[in-house]
């Protein structure tokens, strides 16, 4: 008989914990070092890429615990949390492949902050883990909060480490110089596939369709290659963007024509294939 990973807790409470990690295919890490750097418009994006586009079943789980904003992103502000069919909370289904869970389920009221320090910031990260039961993911995306403290040590290690990291930047060298920290940091975990997007690369005139630099260029690319980091593209800034997430729709599905759609797509596929090649490597090793 096959042994179930499930097993309670001194309360007589079911942990999932173990069963969560193995329904996990491979997970995904997205980070910044710093806010503002359009973070968690880029996990959205991701999840919906690989989600809609590409029909795999994801999960989104928003660990940006002071600032989360994916319910708002996803359009599912008012939903809860639902007991599923074997009477467990689960995280909230977005579409038929695609679910998530956030800090924004907790709280009473939108303008609520959630003032926690690091122990209630960890107990209620080992809680998405430990008391949702998941179901079975071609991919876990994690929104992590920013900066290199309590919430992305505490995923990882509650994850058993990850399969990709993900950290976004802006072109300016002020946040380059965040993103070497969130770099060095990974590596130190253990982490050894790891990615860099530069966010909010350019604005596209709607009129003349020429590109305007937001920021002082800091080379992303060059960046990338000192710390031997995989540069995955750059994705221009779009009004749309703003509007979609605002609206609570997929930017990469309403507008997948655009540049920025186009390019989010093209990332995905990156990572994609990327773990593809991983796996491979595994099985042939």
């Amino acid at each position: 008989m096959q042994q179930n990973d499930t097993h309670t807790n001194g309360q007589g409470k079911k942990n999932f914990s173990q069963e969560n990690v193995a329904n996990f295919n491979k997970k995904i890490l997205v980070m910044s070092n710093k806010g503002g750097v359009g973070k968690s418009t880029v996990s959205v994006n991701l999840s919906y890429a690989l989600a809609l586009n590409k029909g795999k079943r994801v999960g989104i789980l928003d660990a940006d615990i002071h600032g989360p904003s994916i319910n708002k992103m996803l359009g599912i502000s008012e939903k809860k949390l639902l007991l599923n069919e074997n009477g467990n909370p689960g995280p909230i289904r977005v579409h038929d492949n695609f679910f998530a869970l956030s800090t924004a389920v907790f709280i009473e009221k939108e303008d609520s902050p959630v003032i926690f320090r690091g122990p209630m910031k960890m107990k209620l990260i080992s809680q998405f883990i430990e008391d949702i039961q998941w179901p079975s993911l071609d991919y876990l995306i994690i929104d992590s909060s920013p900066g290199t403290g309590d919430e992305p040590l505490s995923i990882i290690q509650l994850l058993n480490g990850i399969d990709y990291a993900v950290i976004v930047t802006t072109p300016q060298e002020v946040a380059q110089l965040d993103a070497q920290k969130g770099i060095n940091f990974l590596k130190q975990l253990g982490v050894m596939k790891i990615g860099i997007i530069e966010n909010m690369a350019a604005l596209v005139c709607p009129h003349c369709h020429t590109q305007i630099q937001l920021f002082n260029n800091g080379n992303t690319e060059d960046f990338s290659k000192k710390y031997n980091v995989r540069f995955l593209g750059s994705i221009p800034f779009e009004p749309e963007i703003g509007i979609a997430s605002d609206n609570g729709r997929p930017y990469v599905y309403d507008y997948n024509k655009r540049a920025s759609a186009e390019k989010i797509t093209a990332i995905a596929e990156k990572i994609e294939q990327e773990l593809i090649t991983v796996r491979m490597d595994t099985v042939s090793g």
